[in-house]
């Protein structure tokens, strides 16, 4: 079942991203975050707007994604930056692409024009996922993060939503 996530979900939430920081290089950082860390996250989504969705089986979040500003400059407030991630546990269910699909659903009913996932390039597994989502290769940028002792590549796709009906240029 996919729900907008609650405070309850923020343990959880929390084990999964700790455990990408810490096992993979779906996420360019080095050190867990804390609880604090991730509940001021899920606050500051929030007050945006920007919604955090969680995958539940048998009451345990199993998943989670969520949305939010690719660049901080006005002219690209019809354009997001998506993340998704599974528990370790419950990986190759479909859970990342359901999770996704709704995601793009509520870009654009939200009137979006772009969503935007930043991807490790060696990970064939979700550079193959957005492919058959509708996600185009849009660039990749080469050296940009180190960790686990070697240069990672940082591929780029996009997803063309139907944006606004009346674009805004204020």
């Amino acid at each position: 079942m996919i729900r907008n996530a609650e405070l309850k979900d923020i343990p959880a939430i929390l084990e999964i991203f700790n455990d990408a920081i810490l096992n993979t290089t779906a996420i360019y950082a080095y050190k867990p975050v804390s609880l604090e860390d991730r509940t001021a996250w899920f606050n500051k989504k929030l007050d945006d707007g920007f919604p955090v969705l969680v995958y539940e089986i048998d009451g345990v979040a199993a998943g989670f994604a969520a949305y939010g500003t690719f660049r901080a400059f006005p002219a690209y407030k019809y354009t997001v930056e998506h993340s998704v991630y599974v528990h370790k546990d419950f990986r190759g269910r479909g859970i990342a692409s359901k999770l996704i699909r709704k995601l793009i659903e509520i870009a654009e009913n939200s009137g979006l024009a772009t969503m935007v996932a930043g991807i490790d390039a060696d990970n064939e597994a979700s550079i193959l996922l957005h492919k058959k989502l509708g996600f185009t290769h849009s660039g990749v940028i080469k050296k940009a993060g180190y960790k686990f002792g070697r240069w990672l590549d940082l591929a780029f796709m996009q997803y063309e939503l139907k944006g606004p009906s009346s674009p805004s240029g204020n």
